[in-house]
């Protein structure tokens, strides 16, 4: 997969139409708690407005669902923004219209402006042929930074592409290759770790995976499921009951399969999901009939670290607890710092995995953190990313 590059185009005093993700986790407040997404679009904004561009940034924040929402305007974001780049990011407060064309009017190559929340606007979401026409009338290319939402078929992500001069960004480049290399040629042992709530969410995942990891540690909620499977009793565990069958395949698949299906082996247990909730350690086969597994136990900590030493190349996808509770996220940050420490390629994809890493203090010896959760899991799963597909590629010389 090779994308015509931001840097194939002649951007000097041209308009560009820049898609990146900065749906960030903001607080009560209103504050923004986590820089990732900001950061990974820097290098990108950067080189537009080096290079003369005028910059017209488009992200989404939340799920405003095609209203104006007050607390999900970009203010605070483009604030951030401008601090981080050290220069002035001006703001409009429509998506589109006359005040977007105005301001446009004002600014000199360079410049950079980013429009409101897009998804305040309905024709967003559902890929609105004349929201992409008027996208398309503010600027002379489309360039495309935002992999975290390539899964979507939006109007600023495919309808602008599709009547644009188009191109990937320095981040869209850098998820792409990182990626593909991932599933395509990877450093072997390959260990993928996946995490959270629901089977559901996963089961093409741990399918497709089958074929391309050589292990593959399962935590989280969803590990629970698997374990009933096994004809273990889950006490009041989240079990999803409706997918033990799917579970009972999936294990059955795993025995005729390249790939080692490696499940906790104890639990940090609870009588209930809180902090002051009594806890004791438990083994898989005995959690109490009253009680909830929230976290894995210490020697699935040691077992998985056994196994991710051997490591070449890790994947993670999902926390391995509860982990919004402080008490039960210890074996996701446990694992974590393990993982820092790992002479290995080391790629973290999904939002709370990557606020655990942040939180632990080593997301910088990672080698890679995605911006995409859903995004990076339908490009594992071997899916076709609509707003990948419609960027161009290079043609060879």
């Amino acid at each position: 997969m090779n994308k015509v590059s931001v840097k194939d185009l002649d951007v000097k005093g041209k308009r560009v139409f820049l898609r990146v993700d900065l749906n960030v986790t903001l607080n009560k407040h209103g504050e923004i708690i986590e820089e990732n997404k900001i950061r990974s679009s820097l290098p990108t904004i950067q080189y537009l407005s080096e290079q003369g561009a005028i910059v017209i940034i488009a992200s989404h924040l939340g799920r405003p669902k095609g209203q104006v929402v007050e607390e999900l305007r970009l203010d605070p974001v483009a604030k951030k923004l401008a601090e981080m780049l050290g220069k002035p990011v001006y703001k409009t407060d429509k998506v589109v219209g006359e005040e977007p064309l105005k301001a446009l009017e004002m600014l000199k190559g360079g410049d950079i402006v980013m429009l409101e929340n897009i998804r305040f606007h309905p024709g967003e979401t559902t890929n609105d042929p004349e929201l992409a026409r008027e996208f398309a009338m503010l600027a002379d290319f489309y360039v495309n930074d935002a992999f975290g939402t390539c899964h979507r078929a939006h109007a600023s992500t495919v309808g602008v592409a599709e009547l644009l001069p188009s191109a990937a960004g320095l981040n869209m480049e850098r998820e792409i290759m990182v990626m593909s290399k991932m599933l395509e040629n990877p450093e072997r042992p390959l260990v993928a770790i996946l995490g959270g709530t629901k089977v559901v969410d996963k089961i093409e995942l741990i399918t497709h995976f089958m074929d391309v990891v050589d292990v593959l540690l399962i935590g989280g909620g969803m590990a629970n499921t698997f374990l009933k499977a096994e004809g273990y009793q889950m006490g009041k565990s989240f079990v999803e009951e409706d997918k033990v069958e799917a579970a009972r395949k999936i294990l059955a698949m795993a025995k005729n399969k390249k790939a080692n299906l490696v499940l906790p082996v104890d639990f940090i247990a609870a009588s209930e999901a809180s902090e002051n909730s009594d806890q004791k350690v438990v083994r898989a086969d005995s959690v109490p009939s009253e009680w909830m597994a929230l976290d894995i136990g210490p020697e699935t900590v040691n077992k998985f670290a056994e196994i991710l030493e051997t490591a070449r190349t890790v994947i993670w996808n999902g926390p391995l607890g509860m982990s919004e509770i402080e008490d039960f996220a210890q074996g996701t940050m446990q694992t974590a710092r393990f993982i820092a420490d790992l002479e290995a390629v080391k790629v973290i994809g999904g939002g709370d995995v990557v606020a655990a890493v942040e939180k632990a203090g080593v997301a910088d010896k990672m080698t890679h953190i995605s911006t995409g959760g859903g995004a990076a899991l339908e490009f594992w799963e071997g899916k076709e990313l609509p707003a990948l597909s419609v960027l161009p590629e290079k043609v060879s010389v």
